[in-house]
């Protein structure tokens, strides 16, 4: 699987802050044309159903409406090809805990109208300015907190015990294998920005190997931003975009142009060992060695590539998104960035 004072001096002062706020809405492109209404089909509620009824008929009926997925929830997901579909669908019908948590996503979720309204409008602006990309179907399911969203030949699937809300009672009991920073964004309002990001990642943008630099990284994982940027809702957070916590992305704008400078001190842009730079790509509670461990954000290479791309095209108007992301001159961005932060 690909597993936002005189009477002619105030005219003058709001005229312009009307068409500052005009100008502001006019950002995104209209695609009233375009035509798309994405439903998720909801696997775990076809799932559920069968239970009482024999497992060779749910078998017949769950394969011919989901095809590949089924497979691979069946034999990857929650199963693996030495048990048989018929026989993983006795072992969850008999596991209480897989009840309790059917029971605690339709609560959460007795819908996901919201979930796809803003999947259309994302796909809409994707398809805007990629128009040849083919919309996936989208499936909901339930794996037992083993897949949030994976991504198939024709699919894309959406965990959503992975999507109940930080204080979900099930996280607290899956530390081990979970720890409580990731489960802290198991969050309603990132199933469409999570979805975005990997479909951004495994089927339009995939990092290249010869990318190897944590420069080449960090600017490949700021251009994922910035589309991400262009084509979610424009109510979605930038930290719920990066996957940070409101208090590490204040930290990072604090003190963005120390990280920059620690950077630049330490000769890491060029670096190519992963055993010395992956600290700044990886996710984590924290990085380690930098500022106070309660306070200091991880993956700080992604977020310092995501402002050298926004300060690139803010330099650079004339360069649209397509352009941007087929450019892997990482030099180019980074010299027209004129990227320049100061510190605190």
């Amino acid at each position: 699987m690909k597993s936002n004072i005189k009477r002619s001096q105030i005219y003058l002062f709001f005229s312009c802050v009307l068409l500052f706020f005009s100008c502001q809405q006019n950002t995104r492109p209209n695609t009233d044309d375009i035509i798309l209404d994405i439903k998720i089909e909801r696997f775990e509620h076809d799932l559920y159903r069968g239970k009482g009824v024999k497992v060779t008929q749910t078998d017949s009926f769950l394969r011919k409406k989901y095809g590949v997925f089924y497979d691979d929830f069946m034999y990857r997901m929650v199963g693996n090809p030495s048990i048989s579909a018929t026989e993983m669908l006795e072992i969850l019908y008999k596991d209480k805990a897989y009840t309790d948590l059917n029971h605690e996503v339709d609560s959460v979720y007795p819908n996901l109208r919201d979930v796809e309204k803003d999947l259309t409008q994302t796909f809409k602006y994707i398809k805007y300015y990629y128009p040849k990309i083919k919309t996936p179907k989208f499936v909901s399911f339930l794996s037992g907190f083993a897949y949030q969203i994976p991504v198939g030949d024709d699919y894309i699937g959406i965990g959503l015990d992975m999507f109940l809300g930080r204080d979900s009672k099930f996280y607290g009991a899956i530390v081990q294998s979970i720890p409580m920073y990731q489960s802290q964004r198991f969050e309603p309002n990132y199933i469409v920005p999570r979805v975005t990001e990997v479909f951004a990642r495994e089927e339009l943008f995939a990092e290249r190997d010869e990318d190897r630099t944590l420069m080449a990284k960090m600017i490949h994982n700021g251009k994922i931003l910035y589309f991400m940027d262009q084509v979610l809702p424009e109510s979605t957070p930038d930290s719920v975009k990066i996957g940070y916590t409101s208090k590490q992305y204040q930290w990072c704008k604090t003190y963005e142009g120390n990280i920059w400078g620690l950077f630049l001190e330490n000769e890491l842009l060029y670096q190519s060992d992963l055993q010395k730079i992956q600290t700044f790509l990886t996710d984590g509670p924290f990085t380690p060695g930098i500022g106070d461990k309660s306070d200091s954000a991880p993956k700080l290479g992604v977020w310092l590539g995501w402002q050298i791309v926004k300060k690139y095209m803010q330099e650079n108007p004339k360069v649209t998104l397509q352009e941007l992301m087929a450019d892997h001159d990482v030099q180019k961005i980074l010299t027209k960035a004129k990227y320049k932060p100061k510190e605190n």
